[in-house]
């Protein structure tokens, strides 16, 4: 799972890497989840050398970039992306905290 320090395509995420490892952790078609390494993302898998690798719909990773990249380190695991999940209106932090905010706008807190 992405390190904290690693995610740049978007604003800093608001819940820490490690409770964020937790919820993965606790997904029952998950087996095993770890936090990435900070300087070399790749490390870690080839570390673990796993099956699969499983990106979120919303990952800016291209699959085939990926297993180039994979295969040139000697790894060959299955890339295998999420599809988009049904939308709920507090489906993401960022979506969360934009209600907390309309709610207190305007009050003191």
């Amino acid at each position: 799972m992405a390190r904290d320090v690693n995610v740049r395509h978007k604003p800093k995420p608001i819940i820490p890497e490690s409770q964020r490892l937790r919820m993965i952790q606790s997904l029952k078609s998950v087996d095993s989840a770890v936090l990435g390494e900070e300087k070399d993302i790749f490390r870690t898998i080839e570390e673990l050398r796993p099956d699969i690798i499983t990106l979120g719909f919303d990952q800016h990773f291209d699959p085939a970039l990926l297993e180039a990249e994979l295969s040139s380190r000697g790894l060959y695991p299955k890339i295998v992306r999420i599809e988009d999940h049904e939308p709920c209106p507090l489906c993401s932090s960022r979506q969360i905290v934009a209600r907390i905010l309309g709610r207190f706008r305007g009050r003191r807190i």
